[in-house]
């Protein structure tokens, strides 16, 4: 299971939202451990009806309890801390209540406090804990940014796949990774894909060795991540006798991914085709599905239009 301490939760964003220690120093081990799809319900302003695991606290919260009596504030305060959150975060530099660094002491709980405005801090906190709580795999393949979208390219070992990626390089898109690409599913239907740190920059392409592409094509030719939108496996010419490639699809193809469904096209191999230009037409395609334009359905209704006037 997944897992992050305060402590290092702390540590880690220390200096990015300007993190201090105010109280409950016994709760530094407490463990944050969820779906990194659930990262948004960890973090939240102070609900006492839906407590989040970290309860934030900005201005609107202390005037609010500094406007109740001793006794009614003492109560709120015993039910923020019976639901045992793992820790608060008081922002807007608020001056921490009495009652609630004691209640901290005694429930090592953890108390800390930012100058950044609670939004910001709860911002902050679910984009850290959804990228350290992610589900990852590693996938093989070269990760590309075509016209903006996130594209897997697959295919078999020496299909053509880092040459086609050097290809759309030099038309223009980003290299994100190639041979093997990390995953992280960062929310319930989002992917990201990012290169391991030894790979950064670096295309390998058969017959010319291992290219910086940095290096050679400048800082716009990569990209440091991207979220998955589409896979294009590159698929070798039928042997004898096996299935062929269906001409027209007809029914959309696609692969799960960490319990993300994306969706794939299969473009066929063969000397003589543009695989670059097949591939932009696929992205651009694809990107007109996703606003509900669909050229083969198109084209069924309006086959089946003419059949029907005849």
């Amino acid at each position: 299971m997944l897992q992050v301490s305060v402590e290092r939760l702390y540590e880690e964003n220390r200096d990015k939202i300007g993190l201090s220690w105010l109280a409950g120093r016994g709760g530094a081990k407490s463990l944050l451990a969820r779906d990194a799809a659930d990262a948004a319900e960890l973090v939240g302003h102070l609900n006492l009806l839906h407590p989040n695991r970290i309860q934030v606290l900005g201005q609107h919260e202390a005037e609010h309890l500094a406007s109740l009596g001793a006794a009614e504030r003492r109560q709120i305060i015993a039910k923020l801390f019976s639901a045992q959150p793992a820790a608060l975060v008081l922002a807007e530099d608020i001056a921490a209540p009495g009652e609630l660094i004691a209640a901290a002491e005694a429930a090592s709980t953890a108390v800390l406090a930012s100058p950044a405005q609670s939004a910001q801090v709860i911002e902050r906190i679910r984009h850290y804990l959804a990228k350290t709580l992610a589900v990852s795999t590693s996938l093989h393949g070269v990760f590309m940014d075509v016209l903006g979208l996130g594209v897997l390219i697959t295919g078999d070992s020496g299909v053509g796949k880092s040459e086609l990626a050097l290809e759309l390089i030099s038309r223009g898109h980003g290299l994100v990774a190639d041979d093997v690409v990390e995953i992280s599913r960062i929310a319930a239907t989002t992917l990201e894909g990012r290169c391991p740190s030894l790979l950064k920059d670096f295309l390998e392409v058969r017959g010319l060795g291992v290219l910086n592409i940095r290096t050679i094509f400048g800082e716009t030719a990569v990209r440091p991540k991207m979220n998955l939108k589409l896979i294009v496996n590159l698929q070798r010419p039928a042997l004898a006798g096996a299935a062929e490639a269906e001409r027209l699809p007809l029914h959309e193809l696609t692969e799960d991914i960490l319990g993300v469904t994306v969706r794939k096209i299969v473009i066929p191999v063969a000397a003589g085709r543009n695989l670059a230009v097949l591939l932009e037409a696929a992205v651009r395609n694809y990107i007109l599905q996703l606003r509900g334009i669909r050229s083969t359905e198109e084209f069924i209704a309006r086959q089946q239009s003419k059949l029907g006037s005849e």
